[in-house]
Formats: C-alpha cells, structure tokens, sequence
C-alpha cells in the first residue's frame, strides 16, 4: 500500500509556484509574502470601501435634500419620522426570516470569526452587509457606516485567501488587512486603520502582522483618495491647549465621558432588553427613534455633519443635550434590540457633543480658563471612543487623523486614559466588542493561543513517514524501513485512513528480533507481524487539513483526546492524500522554542 510522502511531481509554473507560496505561508516568518498579500487585499478592500460609500451616496441623491445622505433635517418631520418605521420593518422582514447566524454582521462578528473560525467568513452574512448597513443609515437609524467597513473590508481579504486556498495563519493577517484598509478608505485615516485593526481586532501586537497591515492601509487610503482627495474627513479650527489650568477641567470632562460609555455599554447588554420578543424590540427601536426624530433630526444617521457643527461650536444647547442623552440610548438600545449597526460614528457624534456641553459648563464656572471653541469637542470624540472600545491608541490616532491637529495629542492622551479608566473600574466595562472568558481574557487575547495562531500546521508538522496495514511481511517491513521514515502510520479502518503512529525505530528493533527468532527456529520468512502487538508506544491519531493553525491542532488534539494528527491535503474527499504527521510534542517543542 502507498504510504511515504514522494517528492512533488514537477507541475507548470503557476501551480508550483501557488504552491510554493501557500508553503511559504504557514511559517511564522513569511513576512515577504504576507506583505504582499497586504498590498493585495488593501487594493480590494479599498474598492470595496469605494462602492459602499458610492451605494449611500447614491441613496443621499435619490432620497435626500441635496443628495446629502445625512441631511435629514431638511426634510418634513412626517418624513423623517416614517423613515426608521420603514427601515427596522425592512430589517425585520428580510433579516429575521434567515437562520440566526446568517443575522451576524459588524465588528463583532468580524472578531467572533477570526476567534472561532480562524477568520473564515460566510457569504451569505457578507452580502446581508451591504443592504442591511445602506438601511440603516439611510433608513433613519442612529447607525454608523464604521462596523459595515470592516465587516465588509475583513470579509473581502479573507475570501481573497479563502479562494486561493491559503492556510489559516495568513487568513488571520488578512483579516487585521481588510479591517485597517476599510477604516482608512472609509475615512482618510491610514495610522488608525492600522491601530484599530492591531488593538480591537488582532488584540495583538507583532513585526509579521504590522507589516502587511500598513500597507494594506495605505493602499485602501490610495484607493480611497483618488476618488475623494486627501482632505481629512472633518474642516476643525486649529486649536491648542491653551492654560494649563485646563488640565483640571479635561479630567472632569473625561471623568463624564467615561460614565457615558459605561451607561452606553450597560444599556447595549442589556438581557433584559434583549429578552423581549423580536416583534417587541424592533417596535421599540423604530418607534422611540421616530418619536425623537420628529423634534431632533440630529440623532439620525451617522451624524457626522451634527459633529462637524459642534466641532464649530455651532450647535445650541438643546440640540447638544439631544445628541449626548438621546443618540446615545437610541444607539444602545439598537444594538440591545439585535439590530446590527455600527457604532463608532455614533460613538464619536455623542463624544464630541458632551465636550461641546463641557466646554460651555466650564466657560460659565470658570470664565477665566481660556477655552477655544471645538476644543473639548475634540477631547469628547477620542475620550469617548477609547472607553467604550477600551482601545486608547486607536481613539489617539483617529483623533489626530480625523482634525489634522497635532496640538490635541497631550490632552488627549490625559482625557482617553481618564474615560477609559472610569469605564473600566468604576463602571465594569470591558470593551464593547470584547467577551471575557472565565479566565479573565478574551481567546485572541491568551498568550498561548496567539502564538499558535501564527503558524500552520505544514511549517511544523514531520513529513518522513509511510502508511501501511495492520498486517505486514518481514519482507513489507524491511521495504517500509528502507524508506528511513520516522513514523509508521498504521491502518486499520476500510476508509484507508490511519489511526495510529508508530516510531520507525521501535518497528526496526521489533523487526530484528522477529528475524532473529526465525531464522533460530527456521520460521517462515512469509510469516506476518502485527503491527498492533508491536513493542513500543502508539500514538491514536485524527485528521486535520493542511491550511489549519497549530492553535487548532492542539484544540483538536484537546477535543479527540489524542496525541497526534494525520495532516490531510485536498480539496475533496476522494482527492485528499495525507502529506504530514503532527504531534502534541512537535507542537509543544514550537511554542517552547518560540
């Protein structure tokens, strides 16, 4: 029966050259070719950012007072007010009728994918994506176009390596590529794409991951600038610190914010909300962002124009009251419903609309302080989005990309760690997108599992072995032996598949003492030796395919309750041929040494 690994026959070069590259790929060290792959799926990204901004531009035009898909203050109350009524009944009807895990879209899935699924996505959730994130912001709803971006953005990157069959260490750096050029083409903002990716999505920080992600940035920024410019996403006043007798109000204003993205967290969880019928909750959402919407059109959409206005210091006290209070509990109260928004351009709208109140309470107590208009605004936007995320370099760099403002980074620094912290102890709040597991971390984020995450199994597993039946000649066995394989893979199922190992060596001291015994007693040389009465440790196996990580070679390994994997190549069943050995020690024997 055929058992050893043969040297691949000479192919054609562009097969043998894909297949260079996917070995390549599941090393940890194959920095040239993710770059590569980043520079690769920033362009598709970025195309993709471009026609999703294009679809809601394009409902801006057809809807919308001046073709300004945020522009619902221009129109008439009775209109505004239906919109939401319309768009959750939309949601309701063609969302809810598919399977509940076809309902999974945003930021959040994007994570639970990369965590359980080693960055695979369906293609049923990705193309829900598109229409449901058109709807909702289109729609009325207080939503953001942020978590469609990435969703959208990782979804693309990783179907790019899905397709050409990539192993699942380098799915991972592609998904952190499609997230960070999503951020950047969706907003001018290449640093933070690359941050956001690194710190909410990877939740994680190395050389081979960086790399790759930069460029996929910077080439889903490219994309996006030529066809909107390089303006940055917001017109802000130049503003600085001014006093230092600021630095007290800032960490009030933080301290405030921060009780904010606790509230905002604690409401979006909320069981209680989320235990109601689905009937129930969509009713609820449509009919309080109705309600506001016909007094307050502000708390619509995204609100970016709301945010630019306070940035100005444009906006009355009213309306600000109604961005902080109301789009904060229309937001969360959305996201408690199961309605899947985007909540970081909600976030950042509510932010700077509670600096804005800030700064006028504190011009009033203190008419000393030197206060420049939009200042605590800008403070607002990245204190909020640090808590509620629990990621303060990403709001740091958003912050300073989104204003091309170098004078905010010193007090913002002081107000992200502060909001970040208030959310933190005194609220109990993890970051929104982040479950904590009874070990007190997120999977993405545990030391072990990260580092097996970097590698696929072909980077590690032992590729000298022969497969052979239970039952074989001294003949057969001498022929297996010739080989100078290390493992003798032994089967016993009709299936052809084996499941068991064996060292080479223990059937070679096995093998000259039956021969010994033979010729001693004159036995037969036909006679059969059983590979199962063999002395010597056998090792019960299971398969695994050759794009899997070393990270679900040992769950696996934990899962079966063996101690080694037969490592499967092919795409069908009947094509699959087994191309490696891995065992818990070779996996133990990486880790140690990385």
């Amino acid at each position: 029966m055929p058992g050893q690994e043969t040297a691949v026959p000479r192919l054609s070069l562009p097969s043998f050259s894909l297949e260079r590259f996917r070995r390549q790929l599941a090393s940890v060290d194959a920095l040239p070719q993710l770059c590569v792959l980043g520079v690769v799926s920033g362009l598709v990204t970025g195309a993709v950012m471009v026609a999703f901004r294009l679809l809601l531009e394009l409902g801006g035009v057809l809807f919308m007072p001046g073709g300004d898909h945020e522009a619902f203050e221009g129109l008439p109350p009775m209109v505004r007010s239906s919109l939401p009524l319309i768009a959750v009944a939309v949601i309701g009807i063609f969302l809810w009728r598919q399977p509940a895990a076809a309902r999974k879209l945003g930021v959040g899935h994007v994570i639970e994918r990369l965590t359980y699924h080693q960055g695979r996505f369906p293609l049923r959730n990705w193309i829900n994506q598109w229409w449901v994130g058109v709807t909702t912001v289109l729609g009325g709803l207080s939503a953001g176009r942020e978590g469609p971006a990435i969703h959208l953005g990782a979804a693309a990157a990783s179907g790019l390596g899905q397709q050409l069959r990539l192993p699942h260490n380098s799915l991972r750096v592609l998904v952190a590529c499609g997230t960070a050029a999503g951020i950047s083409a969706s907003f001018n903002t290449p640093i933070a794409g690359v941050i956001f990716a690194m710190e909410v999505v990877m939740m994680e920080y190395t050389i081979a991951g960086f790399m790759p992600v930069i460029l996929a940035s910077t080439m889903g920024a490219l994309v996006a600038m030529l066809v909107y410019g390089s303006e940055p996403a917001f017109q802000v006043p130049s503003v600085s610190l001014g006093s230092l007798m600021n630095l007290p109000w800032i960490v009030v204003t933080a301290l405030f914010i921060g009780l904010l993205a606790g509230l905002f967290i604690h409401v979006a969880r909320s069981e209680r909300i989320a235990g109601l019928p689905v009937p129930l909750r969509l009713a609820l959402v449509a009919l309080a962002t109705a309600t506001v919407a016909w007094w307050y059109p502000e708390v619509q959409g995204i609100g970016y124009d709301s945010m630019e206005a306070a940035l100005a210091g444009n906006l009355a006290v009213e309306v600000l009251l109604a961005l902080v209070v109301a789009k904060l509990l229309l937001t969360a109260l959305t996201v408690a419903s199961g309605i899947p928004i985007g909540i970081i351009g909600p976030v950042l709208v509510v932010g700077a609309a509670a600096g804005a109140l800030a700064e006028l309470l504190g011009a009033w107590l203190f008419p000393q302080l030197d206060m420049e208009p939009g200042f605590y605004a800008m403070l607002g936007m990245a204190a909020m989005m640090g808590a509620v995320l629990q990621a303060p370099l990403a709001a740091l760099m958003a912050l300073l990309e989104l204003t091309h403002n170098p004078n905010i980074i010193l007090p913002g620094m002081l107000a992200v760690v502060v909001s970040g912290l208030t959310a933190r102890q005194l609220c109990r709040c993890d970051g929104f997108f982040i479950s904590v597991t009874r070990h007190g971390l997120h999977p993405l984020q545990q030391p072990l599992m990260q580092a097996l995450s970097r590698v696929s199994v072909p980077a590690v597993m032992e590729r000298s072995f022969v497969a052979t039946p239970r039952m074989v000649t001294r003949d057969q066995a001498r022929v297996l032996l010739d080989a100078r394989p290390a493992w003798i893979l032994i089967v016993r199922s009709s299936d052809d598949k084996p499941t068991l190992a064996l060292k080479a060596a223990d059937l070679a001291r096995a093998l000259m003492d039956e021969t010994q015994e033979a010729e001693a007693v004159g036995e037969d040389e036909d006679a059969l030796i059983d590979l199962l009465e063999v002395p010597g440790l056998r090792l019960e196996m299971a398969p695994i395919h050759h794009q899997a990580t070393l990270s679900e070679a040992f769950e696996r390994l934990n899962d079966q309750a063996v101690d080694a994997l037969f490592v499967e190549q092919g795409r069908r069943p009947k094509q699959q041929r087994i191309s490696g050995i891995i065992t818990r020690g070779s996996i133990e024997r990486y880790y140690s040494l990385k």
